[in-house]
């Protein structure tokens, strides 16, 4: 099973993690801060959860440093659900982030479904594909605007890469969540919201606006372009 590295300054809050995610079978450990965080806490992480308001270094601060040193999945956990903390944590790199306080059962359900998307390896049909001016390497799972690389964090790369294989295709948010993290749930389709705008700004810095991502109002979202 998974490595998971829990980050939270409330210690009861640390042992039902650890006694909720190892009844997965998962290897658990945890810190009181983000500073303690070490490099090779990160390399030995599958999925990193941390909580935002923390002592000296908090979440945030945290996913900004650590973002760099692994592509395993982050999850903030928080009692802030404003959506301009979201948008800063999912723009920092985050990739989903769940409210507190939270049901454990959502809790499994959600780190099991991000470690499910980030292990998955493309079968032999994986191949380059280009759609709305980027082009997707969906082995590599990488992407390239002419030729400056498109830098997406792991959760924005694979809402790209769905839409872009299901061109002109409209999704609603809560399909689109589903479909990419393997979860379903309403509210948590709302981190696709933050995603696409982090998406969007992405885009716009290659050049590419207005971008292949298009938003259909009252429905959700497509990818425009063959």
């Amino acid at each position: 099973m998974a490595h998971i590295l829990a980050a939270d300054d409330d210690r009861d809050l640390c042992a039902l993690l650890r006694t909720a995610l190892e009844r997965d079978g998962h290897t658990v450990r945890t810190v009181c801060s983000g500073g303690e965080i070490t490099p090779a806490l990160c390399a030995w992480a599958d999925c990193i959860l941390l909580d935002i308001m923390m002592p000296g270094e908090d979440g945030f601060a945290a996913c900004r440093r650590i973002r760099d040193l692994t592509d395993a999945p982050i999850l903030f956990l928080t009692a802030r659900g404003e959506e301009g903390d979201i948008l800063t944590g999912l723009g920092l790199g985050g990739d989903d982030y769940l409210l507190k306080p939270f049901r454990v059962s959502e809790l499994r359900a959600r780190v099991a479904a991000h470690l499910r998307r980030a292990s998955r390896v493309p079968g032999p049909a994986a191949r380059r594909v280009v759609r709305g001016g980027v082009a997707f390497d969906l082995a590599a799972r990488t992407a390239v605007v002419g030729e400056c690389p498109l830098r997406l964090t792991r959760s924005e790369y694979a809402i790209c890469e769905y839409l872009a294989l299901h061109p002109g295709r409209t999704f609603s948010r809560e399909q689109i969540y589903e479909a990419v993290f393997g979860y379903d749930g309403t509210a948590d389709a709302s981190a696709v919201t933050e995603h696409v705008k982090n998406i969007r700004a992405k885009l716009r810095a290659l050049g590419l606006d207005p971008g292949p991502l298009v938003t259909v109002w009252g429905v959700g979202y497509r990818w425009s372009g063959e």
